[in-house]
């Protein structure tokens, strides 16, 4: 062989490895991953503990939502948290749909070394959401991390096709929900929900997580942990068993936990109060059963008590059949709802109303909106407009030890005077709440629905406070939320601040303090991607990127 055309061959295949190192991405280094400070103690990575929990911000969509910023496979995305629904998924290259195609995608074309397919990517799924969007797609095991904690071999749906909504290049939805409300649990055998996988596993310092939901980028989501900066005292946390239900159908042949759902035992307008009138008093042991839903950015309720809640409020009225009611813009009153023994937290006028109509800028829409009767029993949806005015805990609970419960620490004064009409109508135009609509110039009646027949099977009853043996956190947990051994303030603590201790040029110890903040990593960009699209040959995986180079390379020496 000549040497020259040696030379040429070995150039040939230097450039061939180039393209390969960009098709399969090089690791991402550690060198310049900071050392935490907590307290006395040294942990390892990024702004949490190595040791089951850690903390990320929580940031205010232009649509109401709150999103996360989460790895699958070591791709970073923006996911929906939502805690009333418990399938995760996120949108994939083969979804080329309007909605799709206008945010960050997983890119089945790169081959992750986390991804596992199931039955052959022919497992479906199919989703469909209150506004009567969907989603649809195949299931896949993938590795989630948030923050430095990690679900590993997570089931996940990839969505291939889809109209949901998604806006601030947020790629799909994080469900913190039950496995009995998973679509993909009942699909695949031991595919549980996101956080169930964490609980079962004892990959947690406990089975909770901790919402603050500010109206910025400032919240923050603490996974096995309570973020102290925003809890001042543990021991002041309000806690709220979640209620059981029995089975849907033949699901199964036991009850358990469906919905991170508690009972309310009252509502007030100015401090007048009223008892909630549940819609199936005799299957829910005549209680009103309130939704604490992350995922949902207002409040509903039953008519028969959204009605009575307005008929307190001078000058309010219905106006469109979803349910929305308008206020006099300078109505000065506080909403306040109530769990358990007088357990009450109280909302204001900036909590409730939503903004001033543009046809009529002197009413105000305001939530609650009223709802049909639901087949589920669920009469009351706490959104964001309430969870922004609470740090909420959610605590999992532990097969035969401990009932999942809703920890409330009111994040403000209960005994605050009432806003005035100038502070709301200060605040509304701060933020430019103005609501574009033409209201009706006329009353409207209140509608008369029919009840539904109960969606659960009660011959398999469901007994509130229950502790069940299965589909919780693994009973290695030691329960502290359940007499005799109940301490809040053992739950395990995390901060929204870290300290950077690092060594300077001249040889000096800085240190300095930072809020926890969002990764500057690309969405939707494999590691080692300059481009979702930069690789130059689809589908290229480990195996045969080998077998290309080693080819190549007998051919250099032939």
């Amino acid at each position: 062989m000549s040497f020259p055309w040696l030379q040429f061959r070995v150039t040939v295949l230097l450039l061939l490895h180039c393209v390969l190192c960009l098709a399969i991405g090089a690791p991402r280094s550690l060198a310049n991953i900071p050392t935490v400070q907590q307290g006395d103690k040294l942990v390892g990575t990024n702004y949490s503990s190595s040791n089951g929990f850690g903390i990320t911000p929580v940031t205010l969509a232009d649509d109401g939502s709150y999103y996360i910023v989460l790895e699958a496979g070591l791709i970073t995305f923006r996911a929906t948290i939502d805690t009333g629904s418990a399938d995760s998924w996120l949108t994939s290259t083969a979804c080329t749909t309007p909605t799709c195609m206008q945010v960050p995608r997983y890119p089945l074309q790169y081959d992750s070394p986390t991804f596992v397919s199931v039955n052959n990517n022919a497992s479906v799924f199919n989703l469909s959401y209150a506004d009567s969007t969907v989603a649809s797609g195949f299931i896949a095991r993938e590795a989630i991390q948030i923050s430095n904690v990690t679900a590993p071999n997570q089931a996940i749906g990839l969505v291939t096709n889809s109209n949901v909504t998604l806006v601030d290049e947020v790629s799909g939805i994080l469900g913190l929900g039950f496995p009995r409300l998973s679509e993909i649990y009942a699909s695949v055998a031991n595919a549980t929900p996101f956080f169930a996988t964490l609980a079962s596993q004892g990959i947690l310092g406990y089975p909770i997580f901790g919402l603050s939901l500010t109206r910025n980028t400032t919240g923050t989501l603490a996974i096995g942990a309570i973020d102290v900066s925003v809890v001042q005292n543990a021991s002041n946390i309000v806690w709220n068993e979640v209620v059981p239900f029995s089975p849907i159908g033949t699901q199964t042949n036991t009850s358990g936990y469906f919905y991170w759902a508690i009972y309310m035992t009252g509502f007030s307008v100015n401090g007048t109060n009223l008892t909630p009138t549940p819609t199936y008093p005799a299957l829910t042991d005549n209680s009103s059963i309130a939704l604490l839903d992350v995922g949902t950015t207002g409040i509903y309720g039953p008519y028969q008590d959204v009605t009575r809640l307005y008929s307190l409020i001078p000058g309010s009225r219905l106006v469109d059949e979803s349910g929305q009611w308008v206020i006099p813009c300078t109505s000065s009153v506080t909403i306040s709802f109530t769990f358990g023994d007088n357990n009450t937290f109280v909302l204001q006028p900036t909590d409730y109303i939503i903004g001033p109509a543009s046809s009529s800028p002197g009413l105000c829409l305001s939530w609650p909106k009223a709802s049909p009767p639901s087949s589920d029993g669920v009469d009351w949806q706490l959104g964001t407009p309430f969870l922004r005015t609470v740090y909420s805990v959610w605590s999992y609970g532990i097969d035969d030890e401990e009932p999942p419960m809703i920890g409330l620490y009111t994040t403000s004064n209960a005994s605050a005077t009432v806003e005035s009409p100038t502070v709301v109508s200060a605040f509304f135009s701060s933020v430019s709440a103005t609501v574009a609509t033409t209201l009706p110039n006329y009353v409207l009646a209140t509608p008369s629905y029919t009840t539904p027949p109960y969606a659960f099977n009660t011959s398999v009853p469901a007994t509130f406070g229950e502790i069940v043996a299965s589909e919780l956190a693994t009973s290695t947990y030691a329960p502290i939320l359940v007499s005799p051994t109940f301490n809040a303030s053992a739950l395990p603590k995390v901060y929204d601040a870290y300290t950077l201790v690092y060594t300077n040029s001249e040889g000096q110890s800085v240190t300095s303090t930072y809020h926890v903040s969002n990764p500057s990593t690309a969405l939707g960009v494999p590691p080692g991607w300059s481009g979702a699209n930069a690789l130059g040959i689809p589908y290229l995986g480990l195996g045969t990127s080998l077998f290309i180079t080693v080819s190549s390379a007998i051919w250099v020496l032939s």
